[in-house]
């Protein structure tokens, strides 16, 4: 610590912080911090240095070495053209302007990581915010001056670790996803799709399942996602929205994290890496986080149901395809270790809990109004199915079937309510509406001409010569 108040790191040997192993990061990762950290004191960085994550993350992605052979490359761009015959029969949503990708665990790190900072971001700064104002009102009256000018270097402190941490668990989820629609949101570039071969065979290892068949139905399924994500461009756009408003509410225990900080021991950093993977440093989810939170769920249960059903459909030719469906809507209800790792850094989970109450409302509406009927109801936001038509799809199918047949809609509660509104408008005294009739002839002047009134020949060509050159005609009878 003196080296680096110092200024200088010259001295400090990486390997010395090997004890630090218990958080997972390497030697050569925390001189990176290090130097991050000279770089603050020296007034040279400011913000969080997202590079860290991607290092990071790099890292760990890319620790087995393993590439794609040709031989995976083959079979899964064959799975891929299959599939995309297959989703032309199941939906009307169109295919893709690109060909789909098979990455490896690296490639994708590369790809998902903007959106990861994007998401994080507001925690980080939360972070950030809190270490800055834990030291203001530790310190005494006559150091907030001093103080005041170290808000910086504690910006980056914490904002360093968390994307440090970050970048650990955007790693680790590297080795268990199998495609890029795998944890819901949409994380690959827009019109993207891809699938990991070496996570794919981990996820098909112990289902008994010829690996062509999981193919197919891998990539029918991550088609239809990214499908789904190009077709209804908002979309994307509206889950990246509802994340952060979401994580804009999310705040750190300063209570925690001073106790924490109070009995911290740097050669035992099990548990402050136990505090940031168990979520520790985040207090209790406010109204408005819970409210925020169900509303994200709803939204990607409804996404995932609509990707569930369209893949059944496109995959009935497959004998194992009822099987593999089961197998991801576990895995997807459960999550693996680096998902929920990042539930607990961010406070936010990716599970939705009502896939198959979406996937049977989806089922029923296809069901009433056809493949066309049923995909279009992505084309607007305001068309999209809400948590109501979840809880109870009828009223949504009533007002699809009779759209359908050229019907009016029936009427609902806001519906009613309009039209009371615009009756109790109109039933009044009349000088909220058009004029009486009879009180613009009471009201008349002696040779005014009234509406309806006949001029004669004379009166209207003079009245025309009038208006022709400029000057007011005088509509009453000459």
């Amino acid at each position: 610590m003196r080296r680096l108040m110092s200024g200088d790191t010259s001295g400090i040997d990486p390997e010395q912080l090997s004890r630090l192993s218990g958080m997972q990061i390497d030697p050569a990762m925390l001189q990176q911090v290090m130097n991050q950290l000279q770089g603050a004191f020296a007034g040279t960085q400011e913000g969080v240095d997202w590079s860290l994550a991607e290092r990071q993350a790099l890292h760990i992605a890319n620790q087995d070495g393993l590439g794609v052979s040709t031989g995976q490359r083959t079979d899964i761009d064959q799975a891929f053209t299959l599939a995309g015959l297959w989703l032309g029969e199941a939906t009307t949503i169109s295919d893709l302007p690109r060909p789909p990708r098979v990455v490896t665990r690296g490639a994708w790190v590369s790809a998902t990581l903007p959106l990861w900072q994007e998401l994080a971001e507001p925690v980080a700064t939360s972070i950030a915010d809190a270490l800055t104002e834990a030291l203001g009102q530790q310190a005494p009256d006559d150091m907030q001056e001093m103080i005041a000018g170290a808000g910086r270097l504690m910006r980056t402190v914490g904002g360093s670790l968390f994307a440090t941490q970050l970048g650990h668990v955007v790693g680790r989820l590297s080795t268990e996803v199998v495609g890029g629609g795998d944890v819901g949101i949409p994380v690959m570039p827009e019109g993207d799709a891809a699938i990991l071969p070496q996570n794919f065979a981990d996820f098909g290892r112990d289902l008994e399942i010829p690996d062509d068949q999981l193919a197919l139905y891998l990539a029918t399924r991550e088609l239809a996602h990214a499908r789904l994500f190009r077709h209804a461009r908002w979309l994307r756009l509206h889950v990246i929205a509802q994340v952060r408003d979401f994580a804009h509410g999310i705040r750190v225990d300063t209570d925690a994290l001073e106790d924490l900080a109070s009995r911290f021991d740097p050669s035992q950093p099990e548990e402050l890496r136990g505090a940031l993977e168990s979520g520790a440093l985040l207090p209790a989810r406010s109204e408005e986080q819970t409210a925020a939170l169900t509303r994200l769920e709803n939204l990607l249960a409804t996404i995932e149901g609509w990707v569930d059903v369209v893949t059944e459909d496109a995959t009935s030719r497959l004998p194992s395809a009822a099987r593999i469906a089961e197998a991801v809507r576990r895995r997807r209800a459960v999550g693996g270790p680096a998902e929920q790792a990042l539930g607990s850094l961010v406070g936010l989970e990716l599970r939705p809990r009502r896939m198959r109450e979406a996937a049977a409302m989806w089922r029923s509406v296809t069901d009433a109004v056809g493949v066309a009927g049923r995909d279009a109801l992505w084309d607007y936001p305001d068309l999209m199915p809400s948590a109501d038509d979840i809880d109870d799809p009828a009223a949504l199918i009533a007002r699809l079937t009779a759209a359908s047949r050229g019907e009016a809609a029936p009427s609902d509660a806001m519906d009613d309510a309009l039209a009371q509104l615009i009756a109790e408008e109109t039933s009044g005294d009349g000088r909220d509406g058009a004029p009486d009739a009879d009180s613009s002839a009471d009201e008349a002047l002696p040779g005014d001409v009234l509406p309806g009134d006949v001029l004669p020949d004379d009166a209207r060509r003079d009245d025309d010569r009038r208006d022709d050159d400029g000057t007011p005609g005088d509509q009453r009878p000459v």
